[in-house]
């Protein structure tokens, strides 16, 4: 909750206070992202740190900013839904997914794994964050959606697919999509941003 609402809070007030125009160029807005993710991390790091009550404290992040026709997205997890089909734009984090590169296990396989929600990065654990980044060009009518593993981890790809199919706003989407993964069982903290394009 304090790591979570720490790197939100940050990050929303490190870029509001930047003169985003300046950042024209891809690697000019990684830049700046990986700058300030970089900061958040440190804050999250040392909060844990200082504080026992802290300790050992961290979160995973999103971020996407939309610049002309593109996305500009850090870390995970972040889906693009276009013409019926969603694709998944990030990579996952994760042990299992680890695995799967590693080709101990399928895909199939870490659906079912008992150690699927096992994190091996995120703001706070460590020194340094690392963040990946991913740029998407985007069409009329898209629909970016970024979420946590509340989400994805109870709700299957083709559900969630199924639901933003739907004709709804954006904000009733989201609720949807949330209520969808209460229903599986709710195990985790679930957060849902659908942006349209």
């Amino acid at each position: 909750e304090v790591a979570s609402r720490t790197a939100v809070s940050e990050i929303a007030r490190m870029v509001n206070e930047a003169a985003m125009d300046q950042y024209r160029s891809p690697e000019e807005i990684f830049g700046f992202f990986a700058d300030i993710i970089e900061d958040v991390n440190e804050q999250i790091y040392q909060m844990g740190l200082q504080s026992q009550q802290n300790r050992g404290m961290a979160t995973t992040i999103v971020t996407a900013y939309i610049r002309m026709n593109s996305a500009y997205i850090a870390n995970s997890r972040a889906y693009l839904f276009r013409s019926g089909k969603l694709g998944q734009i990030t990579r996952d984090h994760t042990y299992v997914n680890e695995l799967i590169d590693k080709g101990v296990i399928t895909e199939d396989e870490a659906e079912h794994h008992e150690q699927k929600n096992v994190i091996t990065k995120a703001l706070g654990t460590e020194h340094r964050a690392d963040p990946d980044f991913y740029k998407v060009d985007l069409e009329s009518n898209d629909i970016l959606l970024l979420c946590s593993d509340g989400l994805y981890g109870e709700v299957p790809a083709e559900k969630i697919a199924q639901i933003l199919k739907t004709d709804q706003n954006m904000n009733d989407m989201c609720t949807s999509l949330v209520q969808e993964a209460l229903a599986a069982g709710g195990r985790d903290n679930i957060t849902v941003i659908c942006l349209k394009i």
